[in-house]
């Protein structure tokens, strides 16, 4: 257990001004210890907050007056303040698994915290879930939350997990529906695992006995090059097409039983198989984003402009792990010329109307290049960057690195403006701990969303 630790004050904040400092260690909080920013967030929710902090070894008492409305305005170093639970399964597909050697200790760690999925938008499986938990998720309505399902056949399920408790976890699934938790659901696909009869089993049993998820999203397995588990392997073509035409006749039934279509496949799944992606009305008013559902359809109407505001993406994978500040729960990345990463490189810009090079993954690619094509522009082009560092068939921008970003760079021409995604950024840092100072040529960052992109590329 350690105590709320301040790393940032705004000035002229309640706290500034009863003396809160940076450094300074919450010990209570209204005579509590808070566990975690959910608890810390209700302690100060109030006019008058008593605290006893930590300050150079020393304990003092300090009380901040504010009225009931306005923010503490503090930051403090994470969401969690007690340990994060741990996850005990040992699934094969698991990509924490598949991580090269070397990175930061925090990405190693996994999770199956409840609580990191309400605030990151994280998946857990249910099986350390217990009746405590239970009470507090629907007592505080910790919701939405996300859950793994990849199989509802008990064996199955327990086979993918590599837990025995994965057989019945699903049950807390079920209560927490009924108590009227807002619940979204996620299917990993693993070719020759839980796909065809077993996939079928699935989103039979859904409509079922789950048909009030409020969303379930199917998508593929990732592999990395460093998986060394010998039945993990990525789709191929007809497989993908496979799941799709499986999706999809379930889409008619989950309409016709609840009128709406429930579950949906990846874009990368249309991408595999070398379809076209849905309409954008397809996917209904819930985002599934994070999952990299409907985002290439979000994306064509925000740079066409169908929508005049960017919709954009989550941080997504990895974005928890360096302890996310209270307000918005998600690490920040790099957009502006006052940001790390971003601010000497932005003020090497070339000329207004020098070519533009579009940085993106292989699967980002896929969706930019007609839409560049539409534009009938020979200044502007997309580069895709193969992913060396975690090859295997990863090929999205947000698990773009440094190294590889510098690799594609160094062949490119001077005096090109690089546009560059900011999804792939977590506190100005790539996931192999280069930023983007470090690239041979400077880049311009920008919000992952075709409204910035389209504005990037409007005459100056």
């Amino acid at each position: 257990m350690s105590s709320p630790r301040v790393i940032s004050v705004e000035p002229g904040s309640p706290a500034d001004t009863a003396g809160l400092a940076v450094g300074d260690e919450l010990w209570t909080i209204e005579g509590e210890q808070p566990r975690d920013i959910l608890e810390y967030r209700t302690l100060t929710d109030g006019e008058s907050i008593a605290f006893e902090i930590i300050r150079d070894g020393l304990m003092l008492d300090l009380e901040v007056e504010k009225p009931t409305d306005q923010p503490l305005g503090i930051e403090v170093h994470s969401a969690l303040f007690d340990e994060v639970r741990t996850c005990d399964n040992h699934c094969e597909f698991c990509f924490i698994y598949q991580l090269p050697p070397g990175l930061r200790k925090s990405l190693y760690l996994k999770d199956d915290d409840y609580r990191l999925s309400f605030l990151y938008g994280n998946y857990t499986t249910l099986t350390r879930f217990t009746e405590a938990d239970f009470e507090r998720v629907v007592t505080e309505k910790l919701s939405p939350l996300n859950v793994s399902i990849h199989a509802t056949e008990p064996a199955v399920r327990e086979e993918m997990l590599r837990n025995r408790r994965g057989a019945s976890s699903l049950r807390w699934l079920r209560a927490l529906l009924d108590a009227g938790i807002e619940v979204h659901g996620q299917v990993v696909v693993c070719p020759g695992l839980n796909d065809g009869a077993v996939l079928e089993r699935t989103l039979a049993d859904i409509a079922d006995r789950y048909a009030d998820l409020e969303t379930v999203c199917v998508v593929p397995l990732g592999v990395s090059k460093y998986s060394t588990e010998e039945r993990m392997r990525p789709h191929t073509v007809e497989e993908a097409n496979a799941v799709i035409d499986s999706v999809e006749r379930w889409q008619d039934v989950y309409a016709e039983l609840t009128g709406r279509r429930l579950v949906h496949a990846a874009d990368e799944y249309y991408i595999a198989a070398r379809r076209p992606f849905p309409p954008r009305d397809h996917y209904g008013d819930t985002p599934m984003h994070e999952d990299g559902i409907g985002m290439a359809r979000t994306f064509e109407a925000e740079f066409t402009g169908l929508v005049d505001e960017g919709i954009g993406t989550e941080a997504g994978f990895f974005s928890w792990v360096d302890a996310a500040p209270a307000e918005g729960y998600r690490a920040p990345r790099t957009c502006g010329d006052d940001e790390p990463g971003g601010g000497s490189l932005v003020q090497l810009r070339p000329r207004a109307n020098a070519p533009v090079g579009i940085l993106t993954g292989s699967l980002g690619a896929a969706v930019l290049e007609p839409l560049i094509a539409d534009l009938d522009r020979d200044d502007v082009r997309v580069i895709a960057v193969d992913n060396d560092f975690f090859g295997g068939n990863v090929g999205v921008a947000g698990l773009l690195v440094g190294e590889d970003l510098a690799r594609v760079l160094a062949a490119e021409p001077e005096g090109h403006r690089y546009l560059l995604p900011d999804v792939c950024l977590n506190r100005g840092v790539f996931l192999d701990g280069t930023s983007p100072d470090d690239l041979p040529r400077p880049v311009e960052i920008i919000p992952t969303d075709g409204v910035a992109l389209r504005a990037a590329l409007e005459p100056k």
